[in-house]
């Protein structure tokens, strides 16, 4: 019996819906596992696909695609290692999320995944049939096991694996980034180690794709759980990992453990690499965004910039009358500390124009809240116009504090098509700014410094659509704020849990309502990356129209 096993590890990004780009990284993934003399490489889940390709999936001209990609490469690929690959797969009339294993110019094994997640921003269920619980394959006289994603977070497919044969475990997996989730996956895969007794490799994609982004940092336990290798996080990257068979059965040979970035760092990556992706996969590679003065757009510009780099990312400041003059002197401070090209254009005369038009309707009434929102939605305007003439896409700039309670104006500063800060509340952007100012990475193209002027993050917040005019006139100060958002939205809890924790109940009932009433605007918002187990999107799904109103 063989003494070694050479498998390569193919931590790589596809693009949903991109089935001949991704078969083409299959086979050179394949065909450097061919010069290694490795015996299998191993893809992610739903690699051939992308993946979270959601509903496409169901559609039979794409699934049948799909396999047939799949089917060719197996040909392409029949003289060397064993392709694993993920797929979608049909048997009868069920259609399966499978792990196919292609040796000898054949698709000879297609491992159908048994537990499907129906969580946070996963709806398998809806999607796929449920595959039985199986067996191991065979790569040679070994026998491998792979449990796809949500199998190896559950006891019992590893353990059937273990019961009929399997002399190791290889987890192929589509695993979103979401804070502090690696701890998890690690956790969940010892436990597997400890009940198995198998060494397990974990093998996850990287790259974004809508509100998501697949943060790699692929592993390998031996059994007792201890690390074996563990690759870079958010990096595509090819590895071969040998396996070596003693007396007490396989294990890993010890390889290189990449250390991780902390928590700061990775958040900051995920808003980088969503928007690179986000850009490059749906056609664009430049990006515009109003540069009010203020934090929020000072900072998704520095993130676009990091992303796309300066020449690239076009800031536009739109004044009024309310502009302050140290608003004006960051936004140009800022875009200039980037290196970004910088366009000031007033609203004055656009305004005045549309008060004008309004007149004889608003005739007799007070100004007010409309009067305020016509200044933001012109300057929407103007931004989509420009969007729509140079070939840029418009950049939205609301924290999630703002996009929870409404705090924004639909069709003014809600319009565009990503939002960079969309799951990071105001608290941890003005963090994520001092963070950002003190580090530099050599995956981030903007300069390094202090990019972001100070006083843009000390100087009060404000729409500055009214004279004097401070966010904290209208909402509890943020820090209050936040912390009572982070119990009403992202533990789900009450208002009575918001009283136990010191703040008053009125303010608890306002954020709440608040929370309810700005559904509508959620709904019509830009997506943007995903952050936390509870951003907006696919991972909170309430009703538009809701007078449910918590009682406690």
């Amino acid at each position: 019996m063989a003494d070694r096993f050479r498998v390569t590890l193919a931590q790589l990004n596809p693009v949903v819906g991109d089935i001949a780009g991704n078969a083409a990284q299959a086979y050179d993934a394949w065909d450097q596992a061919r010069q290694a003399g490795a015996d299998m490489v191993a893809l992610p889940e739903m690699f051939i696909t992308g993946y979270n390709a959601r509903d496409l999936v169901m559609k039979p001209a794409f699934h049948t695609a799909a396999m047939a990609a799949v089917k060719d490469l197996a040909a392409c690929c029949a003289d060397g290692p064993t392709l694993a690959i993920g797929s979608p797969w049909t048997e009868g009339t069920g259609l399966y999320n499978a792990y196919l294993i292609c040796r000898g110019g054949h698709i000879v094994t297609a491992i159908l995944k048994h537990d499907l997640p129906n969580n946070q921003v996963f709806d398998e269920v809806r999607i796929f049939d449920s595959g039985p619980l199986g067996g191991p394959y065979s790569v040679g006289n070994t026998r491998v096991g792979s449990p796809i994603c949500e199998d190896a977070w559950h006891a019992e497919v590893p353990e059937t694996l273990a019961e009929t044969g399997a002399e190791f475990l290889i987890v192929p997996n589509g695993s979103p980034y979401h804070r502090d989730k690696f701890e998890t996956r690690l956790n969940m895969m010892v436990a597997r180690v400890i009940e198995t007794g198998l060494p397990l490799i974990y093998l996850n994609m990287v790259g974004g794709q809508d509100d998501q982004v697949f943060d790699g940092g692929s592993f390998g336990l031996n059994p007792g759980g201890a690390l074996a290798f563990q690759m870079p996080v958010f990096d595509t990257e090819i590895a071969h990992v040998d396996l070596e068979r003693g007396d007490d059965g396989w294990r890993i040979a010890r390889g290189p453990i990449v250390s991780h970035p902390d928590a700061w760092e990775q958040d900051y990556r995920v808003m980088v690499e969503s928007l690179r992706d986000y850009c490059a996969k749906s056609g664009f590679s430049k990006v515009l965004l109003g540069m009010s003065g203020g934090v929020d757009s000072a900072l998704v510009a520095t993130i676009a910039t990091d992303a796309l780099g300066a020449d690239n990312v076009r800031c536009v400041m739109l004044p009024s009358e309310y502009t302050s003059p140290d608003s004006l002197e960051d936004a140009e401070a800022a875009a200039r500390a980037l290196g970004c090209h910088y366009d000031y254009v007033p609203i004055a005369q656009g305004r005045d124009a549309i008060t004008a038009t309004l007149a004889p309707l608003f005739a007799g009434l007070e100004p007010g809240l409309a009067e305020e929102n016509i200044q933001s939605r012109l300057r929407g305007l103007l931004l989509m116009a420009m969007s729509n003439k140079f070939g840029e896409m418009l950049l939205t700039t609301g924290n999630k504090s703002e996009v929870a309670v409404g705090y924004a104006t639909i069709y003014g500063d809600m319009a565009g098509g990503y939002n960079p800060i969309k799951d990071l509340y105001k608290t941890r952007v003005f963090e994520t700014c001092r963070w950002r100012n003190a580090n530099h990475r050599d995956w981030m193209k903007g300069p390094s410094g202090a990019v972001i002027p100070e006083r843009i993050i000390t100087k009060p917040p404000s729409a500055e659509l009214r004279p004097d005019q401070k966010d904290s006139d209208s909402l509890p100060d943020y820090p209050d704020l936040d912390a009572m958002l982070d119990i009403l939205v992202d533990q789900d809890g009450s208002i009575a849990d918001c009283v136990a924790a010191g703040f008053d109940r009125e303010a608890a009932q306002k954020v709440e309502r608040l929370i309810y009433t700005s559904e509508y605007k959620r709904f019509q918002s830009a997506p943007g990356a995903r952050l936390t187990k509870r951003a907006f999107w696919l991972d909170r799904r309430y009703p538009i129209v809701n007078r449910w109103r918590d009682p406690s």
